[in-house]
């Protein structure tokens, strides 16, 4: 799989923990030398873990079958834009959240088409796009010893893609994928990312989110 602008703590969080279960993983960034920077840096962190992965830029990410943009939200859609004929047909998931941070809160924009997930839908309308991964803390996907445990909410207009991205999830270790219905519920759950976060600034933590009674 390949993931657009990886070279993040989002990104690297969730290229780690796929390559971590034998999953090949293409982080790429506008920058291929800063992508395969990362990759070496992530590599030497955990050494013997024969991780998969490779540095590239965007454009060999996108050729992956199943493709994550892990972009800061800004610069989501001008990157789909750009790679709009190779990403077309494909499972594409969102994971940005539109925020802004205001003294120790995080507050949560109102983004084109109400989500980051749906413009990046309306970017790409041959590819099938499902929004996951907002609430985790890229800390602690980062640290394979941290002993995560979280929930992830996927939606999507498209069931193969949010059969795809379920299963993508249900790979990762720590993590429980939920079906949280169509896209309209990408600008809760990006939303409510700002809630997430600012929790965990205040109380200095790194909380996740688990849905009890499921």
């Amino acid at each position: 799989m390949g993931i657009l602008g990886g070279t993040g703590p989002a990104g690297r969080g969730v290229a780690l923990r796929l390559a971590e279960v034998g999953v090949r993983v293409t982080i790429g960034s506008r920058d291929a030398e800063r992508a395969e920077g990362v990759v070496a840096d992530v590599v030497a962190r955990w050494p013997g873990r024969g991780l998969d992965l490779h540095g590239a830029d965007n454009a060999a990410a996108a050729a992956a079958d199943l493709v994550v943009v892990a972009t800061p939200w800004d610069s989501a859609i001008p990157t789909v834009r750009s790679l709009r004929e190779p990403l077309s047909g494909k499972v594409v998931v969102s994971m940005a959240n539109a925020l802004v941070k205001e003294g120790r809160e995080m507050l949560a924009l109102v983004p084109p088409r109400g989500s980051v997930a749906a413009a990046v839908q309306a970017a790409l309308p041959d590819s099938q796009v499902a929004a996951a991964f907002h609430h985790l803390p890229a800390s602690e996907m980062e640290d394979l010893e941290s002993g995560l445990e979280a929930d992830v909410l996927v939606c999507s207009d498209h069931p193969e893609a949010t059969a795809a991205t379920i299963e993508l999830v249900g790979r990762m270790r720590g993590l429980r994928p939920l079906d949280a219905g169509s896209l309209n519920q990408a600008a809760a759950i990006e939303a409510f990312t700002a809630v997430c976060v600012t929790l965990n600034i205040r109380h200095k933590a790194h909380s996740t989110l688990r849905m009890a009674g499921i």
